[in-house]
């Protein structure tokens, strides 16, 4: 398989996520803008994933610019990812409705945790099947916000029974960290494509 193949497939999975979060915001039941206040939650929620797939899509998307081969174990990783991604529309939906309680933001939060770890176990598949100074290694070096993000939700998630304000907050400041722009991929991509010149 190609790898622009997987990249089809994979943008394709995270279109039909975020398809399905905007189908679960209910229609208000009501034509002032005072009927839209009760949706708040539901609103607040969708606005957190939706932001949350969209960092997965573009890291993703930089990430496949610089491998170089696919194998089956690659292709399963992919999946793995693809499949706690996936989840990201019951999740969403739980919390909204449940106007982000203890239970459900705790989930919230383990499927985000099982994401990033699915996103690390991707890349050191990805790096197992590059050679240790290819552009993929370079790009990913530590990946120290990954690894960060991995223990600021297994925080998140620890307290979200105490304080399930706490952990929203949480997850609101990894999405924060990964909005900053990352550009150890477009840096070296971009230093490539002048030195192929």
């Amino acid at each position: 398989m190609t790898k622009s193949r997987l990249e089809a497939f994979s943008d394709g999975v995270l279109a039909i996520i975020i398809t399905i979060m905007v189908l679960e915001l209910p229609v208000p039941h009501g034509t002032t803008l005072a009927a839209l206040w009760p949706l708040w939650p539901k609103f607040l929620s969708y606005a957190l994933s939706f932001v949350y797939v969209g960092i997965y899509w573009n890291n993703h998307h930089h990430l496949w610019q610089a491998v170089e081969r696919v194998n089956g174990r690659v292709l399963w990783a992919n999946l793995h990812l693809l499949f706690w991604l996936s989840l990201v529309p019951f999740a969403t939906a739980w919390l909204g409705e449940n106007h982000f309680a203890p239970a459900p933001v705790a989930l919230y939060g383990t499927m985000l945790l099982a994401a990033a770890c699915a996103y690390y176990l991707m890349t050191r598949v990805l790096l197992a099947s590059h050679a240790p100074d290819s552009l993929l290694a370079r790009a990913l070096g530590r990946d120290f916000k990954g690894r960060v993000s991995i223990a600021l939700y297994a925080l998140a998630i620890a307290v979200a029974f105490r304080a399930a304000w706490l952990s929203c907050m949480v997850y609101a400041l990894v999405a924060v960290i990964w909005l900053v722009p990352d550009t150890r991929f477009e840096r070296l991509l971009d230093g490539e494509g002048r030195a192929r010149r």
